[in-house]
């Protein structure tokens, strides 16, 4: 668990760095969004600050997988179709998309990343380069 609190602590401090907010702000629970305030442009700082701080390498699109909410593929009427939420589960199965697959309008989305979704992302992004 240890590990887990070192994880979080450094996540922490990056999207505080990022994002301006208190320490006391960034909880599991927080959304990225919502309850921290970041914005598309703050994404790309918070993915440099991840790789520097974790010395991982984080491909566009990875953890925000923002085509498939773009793509008139994966999305009709503002809402994503099964196959675009089965899409966005198998490309972030780090996230919990539960509660969003109930009703998965698109612009709904931005509140469902959360400081734990991005804990369980760096944890599997070091399982696979350990």
């Amino acid at each position: 668990m240890a590990a887990n609190a070192d994880l979080f602590n450094k996540i922490r401090t990056a999207l505080v760095d990022a994002l301006g907010v208190d320490e006391d702000e960034v909880t599991p629970e927080a959304t990225l969004v919502g309850d921290l305030g970041a914005e598309s442009i703050d994404f790309l700082d918070i993915v440099f600050r991840l790789e520097k701080a974790f010395d991982i390498k984080i491909p566009r699109g990875e953890l925000f997988p923002e085509d498939i909410l773009t793509s008139t593929q994966y999305v009709q009427q503002g809402k994503l179709t099964p196959e675009g939420l089965a899409e966005l589960k198998k490309r972030m199965p780090f996230a919990d998309l539960d509660e969003f697959g109930k009703d998965p309008v698109v612009k709904n989305f931005v509140n469902q990343l959360t400081v734990q979704d991005m804990v369980r992302y760096v944890e599997s992004k070091l399982a696979t380069t350990a």
